[in-house]
């Protein structure tokens, strides 16, 4: 029997000729990664475990990214202390105010993780780079302290579940609008510690931002991870950026999967989740007279260029509703900067927006556009929990720059088809 990606590179890591789902290995990692909430807790565990030095200054990175710039008193003390530590122990890539962006979308850009890697975060949404062919997940800050000793983390071999996506998409229909509908019909833990495998010629017919959008979102199936095998999609975005070696997987012919499933993603349209769960998937078309208070476009779902790309097309020529405050987030500087190169901000501003600092910002209720009671946002952001970005009783609608940036100008939840 034949393996899957996940299983071969699980293997490579563990020193194994082969691995089998369930099995229990302990595999070096590439990259271990933490932000300035999980951070902190690690560094404390890593110090009261008596350890004097990290396992390797140049594979560990660590981005300011929820909080920054400060919001309050305690956020400084938490990046002071990361800081700090990057400072002692040396770390290569430690990434702050002025050169930061969302973690998720920073280290793609960055080169930081290739093909073939094992990657683990002290956050949830690490689970992104599986979109360049790496098996990455998330941990506790625990598991990061000790990663951060060893180079190593222990793992239960997953099972794979593969997704084939087949036919021509819709307009305005991206990776975002694909995942909310394969979250919509398994549901949140219809995926729970699997490794899920998207694959088939819809697949290959995504930019690299969808492909990293759409693993980013595998958390939200309760997925161990998401993976994409590298083609030359992949290989374009990672040559130019890449300072060393990486090793290109594929799953085998007769590998084993626990489900497979398919989709026509001709008959997908844009997606809305309703609250409060990512579940809770419709089409645009479904959705009736849900009036917004603010459209949030941005997060380490959809804050990449692409995106920005497609809400400024939108908007441009538009003002937004007198009743809606819309807040765009350039996921990193380098996204922020080409954006002002292509004249995306001033369409923004134009439109009536604001255009915040790269930060993870309102996405975990954090700051810079909180929601007050009985309040609703549109977002392109990944979770839509209750109290997830403000007041117990608001509400957060998920979806694709296109819906997000459209509602904006009409003040409700729509289609780019109707302006």
């Amino acid at each position: 029997m034949g393996m899957t990606i996940t299983q071969k590179i699980l293997a490579a890591h563990a020193g194994k000729e082969s691995v089998d789902p369930g099995e229990l290995i302990m595999a070096k990692l590439d990259v271990v990664l933490a932000n300035d909430i999980t951070a902190p807790i690690g560094i404390t565990e890593f110090r009261k475990a008596g350890a004097k030095k990290v396992f390797d200054k140049d594979k560990i990175v660590l981005v300011a990214d929820h909080f920054v710039p400060n919001k309050d008193i305690a956020s400084a003390q938490q990046t002071k202390l990361m800081r700090d530590f990057a400072r002692e122990h040396e770390i290569t890539n430690y990434f702050d105010v002025g050169n930061m962006g969302i973690e998720h979308a920073l280290l793609p850009e960055q080169g930081l993780v290739l093909p073939g890697d094992t990657v683990l975060g002290a956050d949830s949404h690490t689970c992104t780079y599986g979109a360049l062919g790496a098996f990455s997940t998330g941990s506790g800050s625990t598991d990061f302290a000790a990663a951060m000793i060893t180079g190593e983390a222990w793992f239960r071999v997953p099972e794979s579940m593969k997704f084939i996506f087949y036919g021509k998409r819709q307009k305005w229909v991206s990776g975002k609008d694909l995942i909310l509908h394969l979250i919509g019909d398994i549901g949140v833990d219809g995926a729970l510690y699997k490794a899920m495998e998207f694959t088939g010629e819809a697949i290959a017919d995504l930019s690299m931002s969808s492909r990293l959008t759409m693993c980013n979102m595998a958390i939200e199936a309760g997925g161990k991870s998401g993976i994409i095998a590298p083609d030359k999609v992949t290989l374009d975005y990672v040559e130019s950026r890449a300072n060393r070696g990486y090793r290109i997987y594929e799953s085998d012919p007769d590998a084993e999967y626990c489900e497979v499933r398919e989709y026509d993603v001709s008959k997908i349209k844009p997606q809305v989740a309703l609250p409060f769960l990512p579940e809770n998937t419709v089409p645009i078309s479904e959705v009736t007279d849900i009036k917004i208070d603010q459209a949030v476009i941005g997060s380490c779902t959809n804050g990449r260029l692409e995106d920005l790309r497609i809400a400024a097309q939108i908007l441009r020529g538009h003002n937004i509703h007198p009743d809606v405050r819309l807040i765009v987030i350039p996921a990193t500087q380098s996204i922020y900067m080409q954006a002002l190169y292509e004249g995306l901000i001033e369409i923004f501003i134009e439109a009536g927006g604001v255009v915040s600092t790269p930060t993870c910002g309102p996405c975990l209720g954090g700051y810079m556009g909180i929601l007050a009671e009985g309040e609703r946002a549109i977002s392109t952001t990944n979770r839509n929990f209750r109290g997830r970005m403000g007041h117990v009783d608001s509400e957060v609608y998920l979806s694709g720059p296109a819906v997000a940036a459209a509602s904006a100008v009409l003040g409700k939840i729509a289609s780019p088809e109707e302006l």
